[in-house]
């Protein structure tokens, strides 16, 4: 049996396989996994517990910054990063020279890190990510560098011809010596096909670096010449013809010198690398740390985590905390995990959890455990924002069995030895968490002892939490106020474990309800509840009972406050609605009365020039007659306007959904206003304006989204614990952030069926507020560019379609800049 001891600040990390005993060794290979870079890799290899609270707090700044980037910016600079830092040791030796790859491989790598640098440095961000722009500060890498190599080395990583005059000149004459051996050697083998000495189908060949012609070995003396290599038969030999033996030689001796000039020009720039390579490996430090809180930035992504408090009091607080690695797994199965409320103080040191087995009190364990190392390993942890911890200086832990053979302990003396280093080391900022407490022995001697031991480290003031069974050490609480109870619930209904954590009273271990569910003799049972006493096992279960019974009638009342809010919603409704026929109604009768009075005025009008024309024409009979006619006809249509503005005055011009925009705020929204997602359910808080854009708070998860995609929420604010989607909410939005790709291919996709793709990701995008997207349909006819365009300038959304730039697709991908 043997134990970690951290040298630095004297921290004791118990026992060496605490990692892998809390499962940290797994989150450690997925951060590995998620490095992009061997350096990277080497920074999460390295990663270590801390008791420094400043470099925690700067661990945990940068992380969230970085996740900050992932999720909310546009442009995401990272190439590629190569392991070069042992390549510039190498040649700190003057003479020394780089190969064409590692200049290659140097080239790319100095490109990312200015790229990156320039991004953290640029003014818009610097403010908005101070320590990683305080990171990127300190680098100092000359940019001419990275032109100067590759001025001399292409992008295939081999010497430019232009590199030198000299190496140019060479190269010419290589080519002419090689131009005029192939001459002469086809006219030996043209020679040799024709005389039968060789196949028809052969071609020149290398061998030992020179030209040769393949001949059957039958004939090898036909031609004068060297045999310069022989098939494995034997039935083919490789001549080189003397006529072209001259030129070989003048090749190689070229060749030769062509070698002599590439080592001069690479000694040349390996001496300009030379006093820049303490620069450059800063520069490899920097890109590599960045590699590392990448992939912690992209781990909490994945796992939901945000930044925790580091409180400088003594207390834990951890709300809906999920065990990371459990989370991931369940994910996968589209299942959930119950989370963790856990809080310890001062006044409340100690945590005594019981309940059945297989209810989750190991999995509690193991999350206190694994949340507080991640903590101190400056890793964001999947839990609420307000959830944080202090710092403690020791951890230890005791889940499983540590029996050593090669020691010759068995599972109770491995505890026994964890008990006594436990207790040698505890004190004020020493976090201990024990599984099964004094289990391995005979009960009554075993709990006697973990009595003893939990009473010793209540004294020295530390920290932790233990699971049991033992009664002896439920009953603790009741003599110490650090000691409190906590139980894992269990539906005695259902015999079900509810994986809930819940303190203040003990669990029961519910042995006998578990025995019966599994078909256990109902006999051997009773007798058992006899021995044990039946007052005990009654109070055990009326007890977790109530426990049951509270949760169920918190849901009631909770979905009883959700109809009282939607009824109230529905009166104001309903109000709004006859407030507003009302208006109509006045509205719709003053209109009416005005009609009428502008009909009276134009009918009398009519009138008057009537009689007038009559007493004109002295009452002539005719035109008497078709006056009269025309007085007829007006008044039919005076009928005919009346009785078409009655019914059009009739229909009430109340369009569907102008109830709620009659009691719809239409002030400018402010901090503190609860809004929603226009079509979305969730409701928020406005924490921060942005100028057009607004900071929300939806329960734990932050979003940045412009001010004309809300809208204000003037119903009741549900309450965050109140079942709603919150979570689902959040989850679905990290899942498109991290998952959502810039580029959409719709090649070979039918009209309709890429129109419909294009749709959704113009939508996704929008919602996670991306400005700009490509569309990759390629070139053809061009008829699904024109399709895709049409569709693209009729969206809102989309401020301008263009094309890509001509080096990178040109007519073949669609650029798409969002509003």
């Amino acid at each position: 049996m043997s134990f970690r001891i951290k040298m630095y600040f004297c921290t004791v990390i118990y026992p060496s396989s605490f990692e892998e005993k809390i499962g940290f060794k797994k989150i450690r290979q997925s951060l590995e996994m998620h490095c992009q870079s061997a350096i990277g890799k080497r920074f999460a290899e390295k990663m270590n517990f801390s008791e420094s609270t400043v470099h925690i707090e700067r661990c945990l700044r940068q992380t969230e910054e970085y996740r900050q980037i992932i999720l909310f910016e546009d442009k995401k600079p990272y190439g590629d990063i190569f392991d070069v830092i042992e390549e510039l040791r190498r040649i700190r030796t003057i003479g020394t020279f780089m190969e064409p790859e590692a200049l290659t491989e140097l080239r790319i790598t100095l490109t990312s890190i200015l790229v990156m640098c320039d991004f953290l440095k640029s003014k818009a961000l610097e403010d908005k990510y101070p320590e990683l722009n305080l990171l990127a500060e300190t680098i100092d890498i000359n940019p001419a560098l990275s032109g100067r190599i590759e001025h001399i080395i292409d992008e295939k990583g081999e010497i430019r011809d232009n590199a030198s005059e000299h190496l140019a000149d060479t190269r010419r004459k290589i080519r002419s010596a090689q131009s005029d051996s192939e001459k002469k050697l086809r006219q030996v083998l043209k020679q040799a096909k024709k005389a039968g000495w060789t196949p028809e189908d052969v071609e020149p060949g290398i061998r030992n670096g020179r030209m040769v012609i393949p001949m059957q070995a039958a004939h090898r003396r036909q031609i004068e010449g060297f045999v310069q290599d022989e098939s494995a038969t034997g039935q083919t030999v490789y001549i080189e013809p003397a006529a072209v033996l001259e030129n070989n030689n003048k090749i190689r001796k070229l060749e030769h010198e062509e070698r002599r000039e590439i080592i001069r020009i690479l000694t040349a720039i390996t001496d300009d690398i030379r006093p820049e390579s303490e620069s450059i490996l800063e520069g490899l430090r920097f890109i590599g740390m960045l590699d590392f809180i990448r992939a912690k930035a992209k781990y909490a992504i994945e796992t939901e985590s945000r930044k925790p408090l580091i409180f400088s009091d003594y207390q834990i607080k951890w709300k809906s905390a999920i065990h990371p690695l459990l989370h991931l797994k369940l994910k996968k199965e589209d299942k959930k995990v119950i989370p963790l409320d856990i809080e310890l103080n001062s006044e409340e040191r100690i945590l005594v959890i019981s309940g059945p087995n297989a209810g989750g009190k190991s999995v509690c364990l193991k999350t206190i455990g694994l949340l507080q190392y991640m903590l101190q390993c400056g890793m964001l942890v999947p839990a609420k924002e307000e959830s944080g911890s202090c710092v403690f200086s020791d951890l230890f832990v005791d889940i499983g069995d540590e029996q050593s053979i090669e020691n010759d302990l068995s599972t109770y003396s491995s505890h026994l030895v964890g008990m006594k280093k436990l207790m040698q080391v505890a004190g004020k900022k020493t976090l201990f968490l024990i599984d099964e407490f004094g289990t391995g022995t005979e009960p009554h001697l075993g709990g006697a002892i973990a009595e003893s031991v939990l009473e010793f480290l209540e004294e020295k003031k530390s920290m932790g939490v233990v699971t049991t069974h033992y009664s002896n050490l439920k009953l603790l609480a009741d003599k110490h106020k650090a000691i409190i109870n906590g139980a894992m619930l269990f539906d005695t209904k259902s015999m079900a474990p509810l994986y809930t954590l819940k303190t203040g009273k003990p669990g029961s271990s519910f042995a006998f309800e578990i025995a019966a569910k599994i078909g256990f003799p109902k006999q051997l049972l009773k007798e058992a509840e006899k021995k044990s006493g039946s007052k005990h096992f009654s109070f055990d279960q009326q007890l977790q009972q109530l426990e049951i019974d509270k949760k169920e009638l918190d849901k009631k009342q909770i979905k009883v406050d959700v109809a009282d809010a939607f009824l109230t919603e529905i009166i104001a409704k309903y109000e709004a609605l006859n407030s507003d026929l009302q208006q109509k109604k006045q509205d719709i009768l003053a209109e009416a009365r005005k009609e009428a009075e502008n009909i009276l005025k134009g009918t009398n009008k009519t009138i008057e020039n009537l009689i007038r024309e009559i007493r004109e024409s002295q009452a002539e009979k005719e035109k008497t007659k078709a006056l009269r006619a025309k007085l007829e006809k007006e008044k039919e249509r005076i009928r005919k306007e009346s009785e078409s503005a009655k019914k059009a005055k009739s229909k009430l011009p109340l369009k569907k959904g102008a109830l709620e925009k009659k009691a719809e705020r239409v002030v400018p929204l402010k901090k503190g206003d609860p809004v929603r997602l226009k079509q979305q359910k969730a409701v928020g808080e406005i924490i921060q304006l942005l100028g057009d854009e607004a900071m929300v708070s939806f329960d734990s998860f932050k979003l940045k989204t412009p001010l004309d995609r809300l809208e204000y929420y003037s119903g009741k604010v549900p309450s965050r614990t109140s079942g709603t989607n919150y979570s689902s909410i959040v989850h679905d939005l990290h899942k498109r952030a991290t998952n959502f790709d810039l580029k959409l291919d719709v090649r070979g996709k039918r009209t309709d069926e890429a129109l419909d793709l294009v749709r959704k990701f113009i939508d996704d995008a929008s919602l996670l507020s991306i400005h700009e997207l490509r569309i990759l349909h390629g070139k053809g006819n061009g008829i699904l560019r024109v399709m895709i365009r049409e569709q693209l300038l009729k969206t809102p959304e989309v401020e301008k379609a263009e094309d890509e730039h001509l080096e990178f697709g040109g007519h073949g991908i669609t650029v798409v800049k969002l509003r």
